[in-house]
């Protein structure tokens, strides 16, 4: 066979289609859907994900049919990971609630990731969610810092750094339902400072609270209950 008839094998990158003469070329070779499917198991790109095919569901009813490779390459992938390793990065309250409360109240794309459309989230879920996820939450939250002080967990709002505690109920860690049903939690709120009152004050509005508890008299009992069970 003459050279002049000989072809050159060429080495085509399966996600862009590019193609390279040398397969170490294309071994080396980066390009921007390479670089999305490397990163597809991300925590934050998971989320970028379920935030995209929730948002399908909800608004056309047609996420059955998205896969990866739809999602990879819509001109929405980068913002919906963005929202994803911001809810990562702020550990937000029930990611998938968030989710679908972004796109029940319409909130454009490009919003998703601001402060105010999370506290304004955060503000209504922690006003509407069970006792149940409440008093979990919390617990769990409490375990995690004995992890790294002497006290017991339950011990969180007794020796807590009131700083740390604030936040955390700012941050939805600590709900009004522990604050108001359990002794340490009424403890640290008569001896809080004006500084932390201003932090907390938003988030257990105490008007707003004492209703809840009037209509929902079996829960605050439940609160109590297991509170106190668990030295709260």
């Amino acid at each position: 066979m003459s050279t002049a008839t000989q072809t050159k094998t060429d080495y085509v990158c399966q996600y862009c289609e590019k193609s390279f003469q040398r397969e170490t070329s294309l071994a080396v070779h980066v390009c921007e859907q390479k670089q999305r499917y490397q990163s597809q198991t991300d925590r934050g790109v998971q989320l970028g994900l379920q935030a995209y095919l929730r948002f399908y569901t909800m608004t056309q009813g047609s996420a059955k049919l998205k896969t990866f490779d739809d999602f990879a390459r819509s001109p929405y992938y980068r913002a919906f990971v963005k929202f994803g390793r911001h809810c990562v990065a702020i550990n937000a309250v029930n990611t998938a609630r968030f989710i679908d409360w972004v796109v029940e109240k319409n909130k454009k794309i490009d919003h998703w990731c601001r402060d105010a459309t999370y506290t304004e989230y955060l503000t209504d879920y922690l006003r509407r969610e069970s006792v149940t996820d409440a008093l979990t939450r919390a617990i769990e939250y409490s375990i995690k810092w004995n992890e790294t002080h002497d006290h017991p967990s339950h011990d969180f709002l007794r020796f807590g750094n009131d700083n740390t505690i604030a936040y955390a109920v700012s941050t939805g860690r600590i709900s009004a339902w522990v604050l108001y049903n359990c002794e340490s939690g009424q403890g640290w709120l008569e001896n809080m400072d004006p500084d932390q009152s201003k932090i907390v004050w938003p988030w257990i509005d105490p008007e707003f609270w004492q209703k809840k508890f009037r209509d929902y008299p079996a829960d605050q009992e439940y609160a109590k209950e297991m509170l106190k069970k668990a030295g709260w």
